[in-house]
């Protein structure tokens, strides 16, 4: 049975995303079992990767293409009017937890929460 790692990308500096999308893209290299959760002041980063200007970008599309993004937190997407930029990549949203997705779900599930 591989690793189950649920990656909680929090914050909205572009440096810390990277580093977020870094290790769950090198975890699902090594096997693991990655989810990749957007939320707070990181959503507001899925506007800006639709550019493909951001540092981070190509990053970005390789978890989104690798089905790493489990979600994305709808409450957080609304506050930073972003929502429609996650809808338009068809982004899952969460919502499970009062506007926002649930860590208990994911531990329930068995996954290491990471909070970055």
């Amino acid at each position: 049975m591989s690793r189950k790692v649920a990656v909680f990308a929090f914050n909205g500096e572009g440096m810390c995303f990277l580093h977020a999308l870094m290790n769950a893209l090198d975890m699902k290299k090594k096997g693991y079992d990655v989810k990749l959760i957007i939320e707070g002041a990181a959503t507001k980063l899925i506007k800006e990767v639709e550019s493909g200007d951001m540092p981070y970008s190509k990053l970005y599309a390789n978890a989104k293409d690798a089905g790493l993004i489990d979600c994305v937190c709808k409450a957080c997407e609304t506050k930073m009017n972003s929502l429609e930029s996650a809808k338009g990549q068809d982004l899952p949203l969460c919502d499970d937890m009062s506007g926002h997705p649930s860590m208990q779900r994911y531990m329930e599930e068995g996954y290491e929460i990471i909070v970055m």
